[in-house]
């Protein structure tokens, strides 16, 4: 069986690295000036200078399978649509992780996961990191969310990512804490549920009850309003499920976006 060294040999152990869990919002966001694309920038300048970056976005989804992509240069896709030029046009020329991405394959490899390169950096990587990271020179792989999985599957993952930790990865998780669509207010105050699920979630963090947050379904109405689909739900789990109860929980981004998103970060370090 693959283990931490044998998958790992050619990558140096490190100080454990922080893991990060991004609500990502609006793709304007990437070319906006504003308090959360600020909030990105000072965050990435605080952070140390990690080997790579692992991200699970809510916009890579598979099912059956979780893919991690190995591609040497992986492309920038603008998935989303309706929005000006000027987002169309930018790019996130970031390398890969090849070698690292595969030893991740092999150090899950009693999941369903497999090596790919048909993806790239979707929004929900690309969109923050060219604010947290805007030189685009460190490594970075995706990792697929499988939407047939059940959460307490992703956290189990989850946990066995936690390793890459101690050898310079930054995980990145980037989706939102509460994310519908459906009933967007600009310029709204917040939904009385979605503060409600927010709150939820902030106190489950803060008292590192990791089962809470895979069970968050189980509260029924509240979390189908908070997401009427779970796409933006599990990059939380990767981003939580890969902490140490030893770990420093710091609070970014606080506030809600048009009533129903939540743009609540977090770090753990």
């Amino acid at each position: 069986m693959t283990t931490l060294q044998t998958a790992f040999a050619d990558l140096k152990p490190s100080p454990k690295m922080p893991a990060l869990f991004v609500g990502h919002g609006n793709p304007m966001n990437a070319i906006e000036d504003n308090a959360y694309s600020r909030a990105w920038a000072t965050m990435g300048a605080s952070l140390p200078v990690p080997s790579a970056i692992l991200c699970v976005s809510a916009h890579w989804m598979t099912r059956g399978t979780t893919l991690v992509n190995v591609s040497a240069k992986p492309k920038t896709i603008h998935d989303f649509g309706g929005f000006p030029r000027e987002l169309f046009e930018q790019q996130y020329p970031a390398p890969g992780a090849p070698g690292i991405a595969e030893a991740t394959v092999d150090l899950l490899q009693h999941h369903h996961v497999e090596s790919s390169e048909e993806w790239g950096l979707d929004h929900g990587a690309w969109s923050v990191l060219i604010k947290m990271f805007p030189k685009a020179d460190i490594p970075v792989f995706q990792l697929s969310i499988d939407m047939t999985m059940a959460p307490e599957k992703h956290l189990a993952l989850a946990q066995d990512l936690k390793a890459l930790r101690a050898r310079g990865v930054l995980i990145v998780g980037s989706g939102n804490i509460v994310h519908n669509l459906r009933a967007l207010a600009p310029g709204g105050k917040p939904y009385d549920w979605a503060e409600a699920f927010d709150d939820f979630i902030t106190q489950a963090l803060e008292a590192r009850d990791q089962g809470a947050v895979a069970n968050a379904y189980a509260l029924g109405n509240l979390t189908r309003l908070a997401h009427p689909t779970p796409d933006h739900f599990f990059p939380l789990i990767y981003s939580f499920g890969v902490a140490d109860q030893s770990d420093d929980l710091t609070f970014f981004n606080t506030g809600f976006d048009m009533g129903s998103i939540s743009m609540r970060s977090f770090v753990l370090s």
